[in-house]
This record gives C-alpha cells, sequence and structure tokens, in this order.
C-alpha cells in the first residue's frame, strides 16, 4: 500500500497558509495620516522620510503632481497623496512631510504626519474589502489590524499608473 504525506495534503479549494497571499504580506510598515485616515507602506519601498522643502511647479501636470524637489543633486516628482486620493487639500503645517519611495523611480508623497513604523504579521492583515466595479482598490495591499484600530496598507507601485510615472519622470527631466 502506498503511503499519503499528510502533511501536504489539502482538501480541494482550501489554502496552505503559505500559499495565502495576505499570510505574505507581514512585513514593517511606515505608517502615516492623511485626513485623520491612517495608512502604511511598506518600509523595504522607503528611502528617506523628510520635512516640506521648496517644491518646484511642473506645468500641465495633474493637480495632485505638486512638482519636483532636489533630492541630493537627484530631480524627484512629488505627488500630494491626500490630492490623489480626492481628498480635500489642507495647508500644510509642521508636522507634514515627504515620503521619498521606490517605485522603480524615486518620487516623494506628501503626507500630513509620519507616525511609526509598525511591525503586522500576516496574520493581522485583511484582504481589501469589495465596493464593485466603480470603486478602484487596485492601490490596496490589505487592511492591517494593530492595537484595535485598522491601518490601510497601500501598493505604493500602483499609486500611480505607468502613464503617470513615465510622464512626471519625464517632465522632471526635462527640467
Amino acid at each position: 500500500m502506498a503511503s499519503t504525506d499528510l502533511t501536504t495534503f489539502t482538501e480541494p479549494g482550501s489554502q496552505t497558509a503559505a500559499a495565502d497571499p495576505i499570510a505574505d504580506l507581514g512585513a514593517k510598515y511606515l505608517t502615516f495620516t492623511l485626513a485623520d485616515e491612517e495608512y502604511g507602506v511598506a518600509i523595504l519601498k522607503v528611502r528617506e522620510i523628510m520635512g516640506l522643502i521648496e517644491i518646484t511647479h511642473v506645468p500641465q501636470m495633474p493637480g495632485y503632481v505638486k512638482g519636483v524637489i532636489n533630492l541630493r543633486g537627484k530631480v524627484i516628482p512629488v505627488i500630494d497623496l491626500r490630492l490623489r486620493f480626492s481628498l480635500d487639500e489642507a495647508a500644510y503645517t509642521d508636522e507634514t512631510c515627504i515620503i521619498v519611495v521606490d517605485v522603480g523611480a524615486l518620487v516623494g508623497i506628501i503626507v500630513d504626519t509620519v507616525q511609526e513604523v509598525a511591525d503586522i504579521p500576516g496574520r493581522d492583515i485583511a484582504p481589501p474589502p469589495s465596493f464593485g466595479a466603480s470603486v478602484d482598490t487596485a492601490f490596496l495591499t490589505g487592511m492591517g489590524k494593530v492595537d484595535e484600530k485598522v491601518k490601510i496598507l497601500l501598493d505604493i507601485d500602483r499609486i500611480l499608473s505607468g502613464e503617470e510615472a513615465a510622464r512626471i519622470s519625464k517632465a522632471a527631466a526635462e527640467l
């Protein structure tokens, strides 16, 4: 009689923890706020956190693209994440920060406040809710549960479409 290795057997339609894509999302996240909501981005995507510096306006860009900054000799496009998410524009304060992230190229995102680096295990991350076809949630990685709060985890690579990122980078390079 042939033996069956029960450690690798699963019921049809079930998933093991290793095959669960949400379980693989456990990591350290830089958390920040926008309009009193808490968000997180994978710390491995973050290159730098800085206060606001002078932003040079680039004409004919979408309203959420605030312009470009000179970061140690590199021209980096900067977007206001509030405006990208269609939230109300707010005056910048002493707590407003630019988080420089790597999305294949460096991009600055303006956030209201930076909070902390949170270690969120995969078991505490739920899939993003489905709002139907009318709401694009492709940029959401999941919903992280931390100390009775929910942090909206972002897939920072999807915040800008490939076309938008290329257009902004090209405009920045032409300055």
